[in-house]
């Protein structure tokens, strides 16, 4: 029997830990199963977290897999709960969308679909921002995270938030890549719209590239829906 194909989309969430452990709580409530929770650092500095009184650096990113159907809805729940907030304690959401999903995962989102009410499907979305973005996500050697933000900045970034990975690769493959030795890498996501996400691309490599010390790899993801920003 054929699985049934049900459009999906990847959640992201970032906000400070605060706002992230209310979200977890309503993404709970609203039947979504599957959610990671990983610990990062915006890219501000001091000064300017204190000029727009957004508190601590320290951010919390909550990714969730969810039904297409029913991600505005979800959507529109967290940008309510925002509202309930003080703005230092206020995040940015997002949905991604993804071409494919192993058989259980697909069950669990088909169970989604018929969970959801709906009317919450055909919730009016006025209250959500819908804009043409990107996710752009930058892998940089680590250290560099903070010269990489300098550099989109330049080309019209507002901020980004940082995680800590590592690398897993072949020998063979990291030699070819020029990538050099070192495993503790530093992720940094941008979220940009259309306007600014070419110029800061080119920014970032030009400055902090593959043949730079940084060894940056940058790539870019569409975003479907947004909500946070002003």
């Amino acid at each position: 029997m054929t699985e049934k194909k049900i459009p999906s989309r990847m959640l992201f969430l970032i906000a400070a830990p605060k706002f992230a452990e209310k979200a977890t709580a309503l993404l709970m409530e609203s039947n979504v199963p599957v959610q990671y929770k990983i610990s990062g650092m915006g890219t501000a500095t001091s000064e300017m977290m204190d000029l727009l009184g957004l508190g601590t650096a320290e951010k919390t990113v909550v990714a969730s897999i969810l039904p297409k159907t029913t991600a505005n809805a979800v959507l529109t729940r967290l940008d309510d709960a925002l509202e309930d907030l003080e703005r230092k304690n206020r995040g940015i959401a997002f949905t991604l969308p993804i071409s494919g999903l192993n058989k259980l995962l697909l069950r669990m989102m088909g169970d989604l679909e018929e969970k959801e009410p709906s009317e919450a499907k055909r919730k009016d979305e006025s209250t959500m921002t819908e804009r043409s973005h990107a996710l752009i996500t930058v892998i940089v050697n680590q250290g560099y995270s903070e010269e990489v933000m300098n550099a989109a900045r330049s080309a019209g970034a507002r901020g980004g938030t940082v995680i800590h990975s590592r690398r897993i690769m072949d020998e063979k493959t990291t030699v070819a890549m020029g990538l050099g030795v070192q495993d503790e890498r530093e992720m940094l996501l941008i979220v940009a719209d259309e306007e600014h996400k070419l110029p800061i691309m080119q920014a970032i490599g030009a400055q902090w590239g593959v043949h730079s010390e940084a060894k940056g790899i940058v790539l870019s993801l569409p975003i479907d829906n947004v909500i946070g920003l002003s």
